[in-house]
């Protein structure tokens, strides 16, 4: 590991393939237990369940008779049902009609066909619970941030004389009373004066009293976006940014203005890291962002997002609540991955936003790289868009089996095998016209 961490085009190529190979394992293993499970419970058997495609490496046979394997390309997998020709659920005629009546309605091509529909919705629903999963557990162990602002932990920052503490709750910054955080984002993005050394009052072990503290919105990095400029330039979280072409800055507002005002030309950025002062040079991007409303507009980012001098103060939210919010966070992702389509088709946002494997790769390799909780969390994320682009409603993919469904539920007959063998042929060639645009764009945009 040693040796390969030292040569930095080998290694780092070896780290993103080993990242987008986990990520893409966990989520495509959740999707088709999904499928795999609820068939069971709808006595549907399963022959095969594969992790990958390809030369089988390794299998074995659990005691329903089912064949779980690990084949030797890690970049799918599927369940093939009794009744099914090959990996692509094609119908095996010839096999259904040598079945007997039980053996027919165990097969997925004999079962009922609400059975056949669950089965098949299973799958994006699965990835859509592995989602919420994920995000509960993430806000459990991370916590909720108190109501009150609350000092919980100082970061570390250059010293500078500052006698705020932890447990500190903040009452007011030089007068301006900030008794929640929306006040106190709002005094810092807007009403704040670009001091370095302001006036708090905190209440402190049941007194109010006055203590010395920074801005509290510090140009201080608190996330790094992957596949951004900042990630690239090697920006970490926790580096303090404290001038930009030799302009000192107090202030993420500041640098906001100052990145927008770039208009992508190269910036210098003096950041302090764990004591010690650096220089690091990067240009901004335009990003297609959604607003408040929705709405996508173009923005000029280095692709960080900013953060307070302390960690709040936080409280572990019950089970019920962390799924409310997992649940949240993944719709969330829903409608702005279906706003941002929309957009792209009427051609107000760039099709560059659109990523194709070697895009997902490379992103999966920077959440990797900023530890395990940004690693889990692009899971979730990517897992939430699997689902979702599972239930569109085309030919070969999940939303293409449950239409067919539901023609069948109204026209009491399913689609002619001459019509499902276009409407497949259709679908396929969509996908792979698809999947060749996103791969053109991981290499020209």
């Amino acid at each position: 590991m040693e040796l390969i961490s030292s040569i930095p085009l080998f290694g780092g190529f070896l780290w993103t393939l080993l990242s987008f190979v986990v990520v893409l394992s966990v989520i495509v293993f959740i999707h088709e237990f999904g499928h795999y499970i609820v068939g069971r419970w709808c006595g549907i058997h399963a022959e095969v369940f594969s992790l990958g495609f390809g030369p089988k490496v390794t299998s074995w046979h659990d005691k329903r008779g089912t064949r779980w394997q690990l084949s030797a390309f890690p970049f799918g997998g599927y369940v093939k049902f009794l009744g099914d020709a090959d990996a692509s659920s094609r119908t095996d005629q010839a096999a259904l009609e040598k079945m007997d009546e039980a053996t027919r309605a165990r097969s997925f091509h004999g079962a009922r066909l609400y059975k056949k529909a669950l089965t098949v919705a299973a799958g994006p629903v699965a990835n859509f619970i592995l989602s919420i999963a994920i995000f509960s557990g993430l806000v459990m162990v991370s916590g909720l941030a108190t109501d009150a602002p609350i000092v919980g932990q100082l970061k570390p920052l250059p010293a500078a004389g500052y006698t705020l503490k932890p447990g500190d709750r903040i009452l007011a910054i030089n007068g301006v009373k900030t008794p929640d955080y929306p006040a106190l984002y709002a005094y810092a993005r807007t009403k704040g004066p670009l001091t370095a050394v302001q006036d708090y009052t905190v209440r402190r072990a049941g007194q109010e009293l006055t203590a010395k503290g920074p801005f509290p919105l510090l140009p201080l990095v608190d996330t790094v976006q992957p596949q951004s400029a900042a990630m690239a330039a090697g920006l970490k979280v926790g580096d303090l940014i404290e001038s930009v072409d030799g302009k000192k800055i107090i202030a993420f507002r500041q640098l906001q203005a100052l990145v927008s005002a770039s208009a992508g030309r190269k910036m210098h950025l003096k950041i302090w890291r764990d004591g010690n002062e650096r220089q690091i040079t990067l240009a901004a991007r335009v990003v297609d962002m959604p607003d408040a409303s929705g709405k996508f507009v173009k923005r000029t980012l280095i692709g960080i997002t900013g953060g307070l001098f302390f960690r709040p103060k936080t409280v572990t939210p019950g089970p019920l609540e962390a799924v409310k919010i997992g649940a949240l966070q993944t719709y969330d992702i829903v409608s702005s991955s279906l706003g941002g389509l929309v957009q792209m088709v009427r051609g107000s946002i760039s099709a560059c936003n659109l990523q194709g494997p070697v895009g997902i790769a490379k992103t999966s390799g920077d959440a990797a790289s900023q530890g395990v909780s940004s690693f889990v969390w692009f899971i979730a994320v990517l897992s939430t868009a699997i689902g979702l682009l599972n239930l569109f409603p085309i030919p070969v993919l999940d939303g293409g089996h449950l239409v067919f469904f539901g023609y069948e539920a109204i026209a009491g007959k399913p689609p002619s095998d001459r019509v499902l063998q276009v409407l497949m042929s259709g679908g396929l060639f969509l996908i792979i016209a698809l999947m060749v645009f996103a791969l053109t764009n991981d290499f020209f945009c």
